[in-house]
């Protein structure tokens, strides 16, 4: 059975649907019980922001910033650092909970054992 559950999403208002589904995936499975990585990368990098998420729409879908207080709640919220960087986002910038780390603690967490990685 898997430890841990690392999930990378790219996609942000760009593709909302493959977003929406990264969020809610990582919300369902911190509910579940499942130790959770969320990682917001590329678009989704603007989500570590306060405020971003509700600007965000999918019918049908549970509110993203339910989704995503759910997983700062139970698990963990990561962003990319060369994403924060690209988008002049720092440490000061983002939301309480969210950190900022790279690529090399991304390949740790998903090279351990028991690791399930996803990637929206």
């Amino acid at each position: 059975m898997t430890n841990k559950l690392v999930i990378k999403v790219t996609a942000g208002a760009d593709a909302p649907e493959r977003c929406s589904q990264a969020f809610t995936v990582a919300a369902i499975a911190v509910a579940s019980g499942v130790d959770v990585s969320l990682w917001l990368t590329g678009e989704s990098a603007w989500f570590a922001l306060p405020g971003r998420a509700a600007e965000f729409e999918l019918p049908h879908s549970a509110p993203l910033p339910e989704l995503l207080d759910a997983v700062l709640a139970g698990g963990g919220v990561t962003l990319c650092t060369q994403c924060a960087a690209r988008r002049d986002i720092t440490e000061h910038d983002v939301i309480d909970g969210v950190r900022i780390a790279g690529a090399q603690v991304f390949v740790s967490e998903i090279t351990k054992d028991g690791v399930q990685a996803l990637v929206y």
